[in-house]
């Protein structure tokens, strides 16, 4: 049996190289890789492209890494809480791809799976169809989208095994186990980490197959992205 466990944070991205491809997983603030990013932060790595739903906001999550001015390109769906991304992108710093939500985690899904594109109606007539193939089924256009794949996908669990087995919790479940699976590397921390065999096998989200790495995080903050409050 492959014990996939690393030390700590900093021990599984001792190999991110400036340039790479990254999937963080999460949506919003919710189910983030938060040590991992802030090991990617004190590493300084560069250059990097980041496919993520959200970027972060300003002092939390990827926005961390904008700040470092460490990501070259975003792939997303929704960015409308990072001042510092808005910022970089009106300035011409940062090259960003804006996709519909959908589209996004289809085309990441078809990276895990192996289907390098796909046909999808959300998008045609927009921005988004510039360059693309268009073409009609049952009298319906469709836009062609091609896959989605990282070098390295960043994934934060509730549970985990020594052997990358993964539960994820609630809202956390909406992005992360399909990069799990589009990842060359896939990193995993967990909140707890157990023994192979402590896992109920009808509960696991991702199979440890699609990861190489993993360790129990700490001092997880879990930030509210929008606290609202009823007076």
């Amino acid at each position: 049996m492959i014990n996939k466990v690393v030390e700590n944070a900093e021990v599984a991205v001792a190999d991110v190289f400036d340039g790479a491809i990254l999937m963080l997983g999460g949506f919003g603030l919710c189910g983030i890789p938060e040590n991992s990013i802030t090991a990617l932060v004190k590493k300084g790595v560069k250059d990097l492209t980041c496919i993520s739903n959200n970027a972060g906001v300003d002092d939390f999550g990827i926005g961390l890494m904008l700040k470092q001015h460490q990501v070259r390109k975003m792939i997303s769906s929704y960015v409308g809480e990072n001042k510092e991304f808005e910022r970089q992108l009106l300035s011409g710093e940062l090259e960003v791809d804006l996709l519909p939500q959908g589209t996004l985690a289809e085309r990441i899904r078809a990276g895990g799976a192996g289907i390098p594109a796909f046909f999808t109606p959300a998008g045609v007539g927009t921005e988004v169809a510039e360059g693309k193939e268009v073409r009609a089924f049952d009298g319906k256009m469709y836009l062609l989208e091609s896959w989605l794949k990282a070098d390295f996908a960043f994934v934060k669990a509730w549970k985990g095994d020594t052997s990358g087995n993964l539960i994820f919790k609630g809202t956390a479940r909406n992005f992360n186990p399909m990069m799990a699976t589009a990842g060359k590397i896939t990193i995993a921390e967990v909140e707890e980490l157990v023994e192979p065999g402590e896992l109920d096998p009808n509960m696991v989200h991702t199979s440890g197959i699609f990861v190489q790495r993993i360790f129990q995080g700490k001092n997880y903050e879990k930030r509210i992205e929008q606290r609202t409050v009823k007076s």
